[in-house]
């Protein structure tokens, strides 16, 4: 049976760069759709549930037939009901606040990887979660680096890709590719579940 193709349900330019390095073939259809949790969710819950209804979202609007990733990261401070929560900042000051939260901490990122197939809504879906060390920061370091912008757009306000890999001291669980925001070797495993690597033609990059 052939492969079926891929769309990736997300425009970030950090994902398409790991699928592309993975030698995915697909094309892009960014989900749009509010991303707010319910409050009902736990926290490892709320990268898969989003991850599942960005796939779900794009897969509604397909006239073809095609599996769809979608992929969601949050970053985790503390455990348990001290557990925060740190999502995209809104701008550098509360890119600020998150990166002076996170310095001197041992914190979690967590990934959620759904694929659904279109048409019929099968699905699987998983999450991935990584423990980052990162070494106590200076109050000008943290000012450099959101005077960067590098946090636009990020999970927790820090880009591990760029500069920020300076202040991460190690990583357990998952790997870099997880913290970046897209776990290839969990997301080819869903892919290979699912009936398909992506491999095949039918939506060429975009």
């Amino acid at each position: 049976m052939p492969h079926l193709p891929l769309v990736l349900a997300s425009q970030s330019p950090r994902r398409r760069r790991l699928l592309q390095e993975a030698g995915l073939e697909f094309e892009i259809r960014p989900a749009d759709l509010d991303e707010t949790p319910e409050p009902s969710w736990t926290v490892e819950e709320v990268p898969r549930e989003l991850a599942l209804r960005k796939a779900q979202a794009v897969a509604s609007c397909l006239e073809h037939p095609a599996l769809v990733l979608g992929s969601d990261t949050v970053v985790v401070v503390g455990e348990g009901e001290a557990a925060v929560q740190l999502g995209k900042p809104a701008d550098a000051d509360e890119a600020a606040a998150m990166l002076a939260r996170l310095s001197g901490t041992r914190h979690r990122v967590l990934t959620g990887v759904a694929v659904v197939e279109a048409p019929g809504g099968r699905s699987a879906s998983a999450v991935e979660v990584t423990w980052v060390t990162m070494r106590a920061l200076s109050a000008a370091e943290q000012a450099a680096y959101v005077a960067t912008g590098e946090w636009q757009d990020k999970a927790g306000g820090y880009a591990i890709q760029e500069s920020a890999d300076a202040f991460v001291t190690s990583l357990e669980g998952g790997g870099f590719d997880n913290v970046v925001g897209l776990p290839v070797p969990l997301t080819l495993a869903l892919l290979e579940q699912m009936g398909s690597a992506g491999l095949a033609g039918g939506g060429g990059q975009q």
